[in-house]
């Protein structure tokens, strides 16, 4: 792996062994005491000094000065002014002023423009040997290296909303460190230079839809490590009164309880009817029936695909041929139209049984979503006598008999996520289930598109209301409407949406499902939106309120939130996380999108047999130019969780679970224990079966370990080598993980960590964790 070096930075340091500790215990009150002990990591004892002409800025301490904002073109100055601790002035030409305040602990920047048109600055540009920055969980990106280089050749502009997890950037300068800290990330674009350094600037918009008009930083210096570096921003957050702890979420939701220690796996239901609850000779002899022929109109009329497949299979049948093909086109086809609100047709199903009777007596058009899906069951259930394995057994082998093989293994702990809502109220009984088992289970749901039409397999993007495509989607400045995911449909405003959700929450509710988490697509992932429409003119920073106005409902309707990324505007607002530790890797790379020949393929979103989707299934390596960016545990540190690693727990996006990526399975293994990333996964049937033992085996470990490291502060981080691939953290005082990702064993204090191992120490107590049989 690629050695890194970092100017007075490349230190050995030494591990403090188990037994400095104290023998005993901590206490809850002393923990408390411990995590709430505040050090104060700024140091106020600088100078600094503006060149108002090219917004040059410099500091000097303990007589070392540095600049820490590059000196750009020359502009017009007028009314400068300077005292002791300020310095202001105008850019007329820009229609910008310009105040710099010393205070104790920083040093304070505030641009301020009087341009009610949409306008850009771009402040400030700057350079140093090394870089950490909150890219995902955090990264230390030395300025000459080709890795990073090549990169931000190609990938020069990133919107720091969705680059950036936490609100801050640090230059790592010979002797100290510079933390630009900003109130927001809103209208913030980071643009990276690459010749013959890295360099960066910050391209900030005055949007016109904004009457707020100030742009801001908060400059800090630091020692020149990521400790100091975290924690001073933890303090800052802490003074803006917006950093809440997994312990006082829980005093609102003591369910939150359920994901101390708990993996994290997408199960994959998405068949209630599967292949072991067909009787496939009973189809054989009743394909003539007129349910067949009915189920053709429907997808004729209402399928996006359409009939001709299914017509053809239909005739493959009557010819005699029961392939696997022709099963999976049969069980999906039974799929959709069993989410059909049309499948009723008094003409066929003349016999309905009991409770389809009930059903249909009440109305179909009454029916709630749950209800409808329970009259298409028995609809067919009933329909054909003995083509099926009876209603309540449909679906069970795929998740409801993988939960309790879960709870047998001894797994006390999980949160389990389905792919839609639907998955759920299909299949009430595995939801039941997992609750019972002490687990959280919950829905994948997102409002980030709506699509005119759409289908029964988008059902996100479908909304009752009609209006709401026209007159509740984004527009840029130039009138145009912003489109949806994948490039269908449009962009929703989340100011105008509320309704909507709680009326779509409402529904999936009805009947009582026993969801106990809820997973909100995209909201903290940083995808926040200026909308010029004039009825409806929204802030990036009116985007993200929304969001989180949707958030707290769901909070307080008693759900375990989660999100995607993580990014930290949302810290209070959810419990856990999935894309921050492992985020969507290179998401334009065409012979990892696109190319399906080539060996980098992810896979695709769709599955024709029922099985998990490839593109979550599908073991593949990533090019090696991207392992330095995404995975390489040399260029990254845990940033995020130095600082809220008591606040939010975050894990691997889904695309990128914890088997996903090729030769790199014991190395992120490692990781997961060294930064407290909960491992995730996509179960099926088949998935479950092949990771059983290994999923038990670590559950052992990684439970009791994450229940102890969520009680404290991350307190600290080290490199313990100078290749930087034998690394160390610790939580409190007592718990520390040393993991050795290096192909040779490491030495320190009579202490030998092998290869590929991590080793941790709690109270003493030590615990290897070996990764010999993973990839």
């Amino acid at each position: 792996m690629k050695k890194m070096i970092i100017v007075s930075m490349a230190l050995i340091l030494i591990i403090g062994t188990a037994c400095s500790h104290k023998s005993s215990a901590k206490t809850p009150s002393q923990i408390d005491k411990e995590n709430n002990k505040r050090t104060e990591y700024a140091q106020g004892n600088f100078t600094y000094e503006a060149i108002p002409e090219t917004f040059e800025l410099k500091v000097t301490k303990d007589g070392t000065t540095e600049t820490i904002a590059e000196p750009q073109a020359k502009r017009k100055v007028t009314n400068l002014k300077k005292t002791k601790t300020e310095t202001s002035w105008d850019y007329p030409d820009e229609k910008l002023h310009v105040t710099i305040k010393k205070q104790v602990k920083s040093l304070d920047v505030k641009i301020h423009s009087t341009n009610p048109k949409t306008c850009h600055f771009e402040w400030p540009r700057v350079d140093a040997p090394t870089y950490t920055l909150p890219i995902s969980e955090g990264k230390q990106i030395p300025q000459n290296d080709p890795a990073w280089k090549k990169f931000f050749t190609t990938d020069k502009e990133q919107t720091m909303n969705e680059y950036f997890s936490m609100k801050f950037f640090t230059l790592n300068k010979e002797k100290f460190a510079v933390s630009y800290v900003m109130p927001d990330t809103f209208n913030n674009d980071i643009l990276f230079h690459t010749d013959p350094a890295i360099q960066f600037s910050i391209n900030h918009t005055f949007s016109s839809v904004n009457k707020e008009k100030d742009y801001k930083y908060s400059i800090f210096i630091t020692d020149n490590n990521p400790v100091a570096i975290a924690k001073n921003y933890q303090n800052y957050i802490k003074e803006q009164h917006q950093f809440t702890t997994l312990a006082e979420k829980e005093k609102q939701n003591p369910e939150i309880k359920k994901l101390y220690g708990a993996p994290h796996a997408y199960l994959w239901n998405s068949r209630v009817l599967t292949d072991a609850d067909m009787h496939w000779n009973k189809l054989k002899t009743s394909i003539d029936d007129p349910l067949f022929e009915w189920m053709g109109n429907l997808l004729d009329k209402y399928g996006e695909d359409g009939a001709t497949e299914y017509r053809t299979v239909l005739a493959n049948i009557k010819n005699g041929e029961m392939y696997q093909y022709e099963k999976n086109m049969m069980l999906n086809s039974f799929q959709y139209i069993l989410q059909m609100p049309q499948l009723y047709n008094p003409a066929i199903f003349k016999n309905p049984d009991t409770t389809a009777k009930k059903y249909i007596d009440k109305g179909v058009a009454n029916l709630n979503e749950q209800e409808r899906y329970d009259l298409n069951k028995h609809l067919i259930s009933s329909h054909i006598s003995g083509l099926t394995t009876p209603v309540d057994e449909w679906g069970q082998s795929n998740v409801t008999q993988i939960i309790e093989e879960m709870e047998q293994a001894g797994i006390k702990k999980a949160w389990l996520g389905l792919p839609n809502w639907v998955n759920g109220l299909m299949n009430p009984a595995s939801v039941d289930a997992a609750v019972k088992a002490g687990y959280l289970m919950g829905p994948y749901d997102s409002y980030q598109s709506i699509q005119q039409d759409a289908s029964i397999d988008w059902n996100t993007a479908s909304f009752p209301d009609p209006k709401l495509y026209e007159d509740a989607t984004v527009e840029n400045e130039q009138g145009e409407k912003l489109t949806g995911f994948l490039g269908k449909g449009r962009k929703l405003n989340p100011t105008l949406v509320f309704d909507a959700v709680k009326a779509r929450v409402d529904g999936i509710l009805a009947e009582g499902i026993g969801f106990n988490s809820w997973f909100m697509d995209v909201d903290a992932a940083g995808e926040l939106h200026d909308d010029f429409a004039k009825a409806h003119p929204t802030t990036q920073k009116e985007d993200a309120a929304a969001r989180m106005k949707r958030l707290d409902y769901l909070n307080k309707k008693g759900f375990v939130i989660g999100s995607e990324g993580g990014n930290d505007y949302a810290a209070s607002d959810i419990a856990f996380a999935h894309g921050l530790e492992t985020p969507v890797i290179k998401w334009d790379d065409p012979d990892m999108r696109e190319n399906e020949d080539s060996p980098y393929f992810i896979g695709k979103y769709a599955s024709m047999d029922g099985s998990i989707p490839t593109r979550y299934s599908k073991i593949v390596p990533i090019k090696e130019e991207y392992k330095p960016i995404y995975t390489s545990p040399v260029y990254s540190i845990p940033l995020f969780k130095l600082v809220y690693n008591r606040s939010v727990i975050t894990t691997h996006h889904w695309e990128w679970d914890s088997y996903k990526v090729k030769g790199q399975t014991g190395e992120r293994r490692l990781k997961e224990y060294l930064y407290n990333t909960p491992p995730l996964f996509h179960l099926d049937e088949a998935n479950w079966k092949l990771h059983q033992a290994d999923i038990t085996a670590n559950m052992k470990n990684w439970t009791p370990f994450q229940q102890e490291a969520l009680r404290h502060e991350m307190t600290n981080f080290q490199t313990l080598d100078t290749d930087r691939l034998v690394q160390k953290t610790e939580f409190g005082s007592y718990l520390q993980v040393i993991a050795n990702f290096s192909n040779k064993d490491f030495q320190s204090n009579k202490q030998s960590i092998p290869a590929h191992t991590a080793l941790i120490i709690n109270n003493g107590k030590k615990t290897t964790i070996s990764t010999d049989h993973l990839e």
